[in-house]
């Protein structure tokens, strides 16, 4: 049997888009069952509460020139006993703080199936430093792999790059280092002086946007704010109520204040534009759709069944005419099309509640049947449209993903060389408004604003 050659090195972490379908992916592609990821436009109760949410990724614009990041770090050096039952991993990479954050929130949440792989992980890594941790994620094939995934070819392309010269420049400067001069040069203050302000020029150019990602999540009675580049580890953002510990909603009243903070910090850093997203790991939202309408399923059948033992000569003339001819459509989706087929259950407790419902049914007045039927038939024309739309919603995750990560680049270059051999190259240069050709520095190139990039 052929050994694949062991992997020392690897390839560097690309920058992904802060995006809920590009998460929920990469969540899964790390073996993570029964979650999503959901984005917020708001911390308001009204807008959290009802989905419970597991944990929090902030997404933020820092500009690596001024102080915010470090304000936003907020690196005190202190030591925490009550942090230390948390699982927290500093970042050691280049724009891996995607997979870092998703990872030190993931790792502290209850009641969820992570999957063997990170459940190995986790049990591998529990004694570590947060350093040893970071160290541990970074040499990780299968985050590494999972987010690269995800991250479109120029992006990808950037990041081997950007490995390489460094490399190179490393190696250059080591060479240079032990290479003994012949000779040296005489330094003038002039001659500093213009070292100096080339310098600052160089670094006011290189100047680059750069977007971090922390994580909240409640653990052990309290709210943690997670960030990989704070390196006296978690921070304590705040008690929980002992009355809402049995609650994923109550540690939002909590975090709440912190979140909100936060983005008054981003939005006074002055940039004219929201450059924050806030992202939540809630239950898969397709798993509860199709669970309801599965149920709901079950107990029709159920309440047929009561209905044909009590209705000997038929009931169908007993129900609402209008819904008589809904169950054909109402139990029917675009995934199962036959309504009567009972599709896949994903609950672990779906048996047993559906027990206690057969059960009620068999206790229920033969009265109380027909408007029991009618309303199980309102309540899947309910629930099949929140089906429909969580598949409608993976199929355009499913669409963006493609177009993201197809390389156009092979299909841009033989376009333009076809146009060349064509003759057709010079004609396509023209500029319409203008009529004539246009010219070199007029032609679209390389932005002159920033480079945006995550970290």
């Amino acid at each position: 049997m052929n050994t694949p050659p062991l992997d020392l090195i690897g390839e560097p972490f690309a920058v992904i888009e802060s995006d809920p379908g590009v998460f929920t992916t990469l969540i899964r592609k790390l073996g993570v069952q029964g979650l999503e990821v959901v984005e917020l436009y708001s911390v308001e109760p009204y807008e959290t509460d009802h989905l419970n949410p597991y944990g929090l990724i902030f997404c933020y614009l820092c500009d690596s020139g001024d102080d915010t990041a470090d304000q936003l770090a907020g690196n005190e050096e202190f030591d925490d006993p009550d942090a230390r039952s948390i699982w927290f991993a500093n970042q050691l990479s280049d724009d891996a703080c995607a997979s870092q954050a998703i990872l030190n929130v993931l790792l502290n949440c209850k009641d969820i199936d992570i999957g063997p792989a990170l459940n190995e992980f986790a049990t591998d890594t529990d004694r570590m430093s947060a350093v040893m941790r970071g160290l541990s994620v970074s040499n990780m094939a299968l985050v590494r792999e999972a987010q690269n995934s995800l991250a479109r070819p120029a992006d990808l392309r950037g990041a081997r790059h950007a490995l390489a010269s460094s490399a190179l420049e490393s190696a250059k400067a080591k060479a240079k280092a032990s290479a003994s001069p012949p000779f040296k040069k005489r330094k003038t203050a002039a001659s500093s002086s213009r070292r100096k302000r080339k310098a600052a020029s160089a670094r006011a150019d290189e100047k680059l946007d750069a977007y971090h990602y922390i994580g909240y999540v409640p653990a052990h009675g309290r709210v943690w704010e997670l960030d990989g580049l704070r390196t006296a580890g978690p921070l304590d953002v705040g008690e929980i109520d002992s009355d809402d510990l049995t609650s994923r909603a109550g540690w939002m009243d909590i975090v709440r204040p912190a979140l909100q903070r936060r983005m008054q910090t981003v939005l006074h850093s002055g940039s004219e534009h929201i450059q924050y997203n806030l992202l939540a790991i809630v239950d898969d939202q397709y798993l509860r759709a199709s669970d309801e309408l599965e149920m709901l399923k079950r107990k029709r059948a159920a309440i047929e069944r009561r209905l044909a033992q009590s209705y000997t000569e038929g009931w169908s003339d007993k129900v609402d005419p209008a819904l008589l001819a809904s169950p054909s459509e109402a139990f029917a989706t675009t995934l199962r099309p036959r309504a009567q087929e009972a599709g896949k259950v994903f609950a672990p407790d779906f048996g047993a509640r559906k027990m206690e419902k057969e059960l009620a049914i068999l206790d229920m007045p033969e009265r109380k049947l027909v408007p029991a039927w009618e309303n199980c038939v309102r309540a899947a024309l309910s629930a099949k449209v929140a089906v429909e739309e969580e598949t409608e919603k993976s199929r355009r995750a499913q669409a963006d993903h493609v177009r993201r990560t197809f390389d156009y680049e092979p299909f841009i270059r033989e376009f333009i060389i076809a146009l060349e051999n064509e003759g057709l190259l010079e004609d396509a240069l023209q500029d319409p408004k203008a009529g004539g050709r246009v010219e070199a520095q007029d032609r679209p190139g390389p932005s002159s604003k920033a480079t945006k990039k995550k970290k």
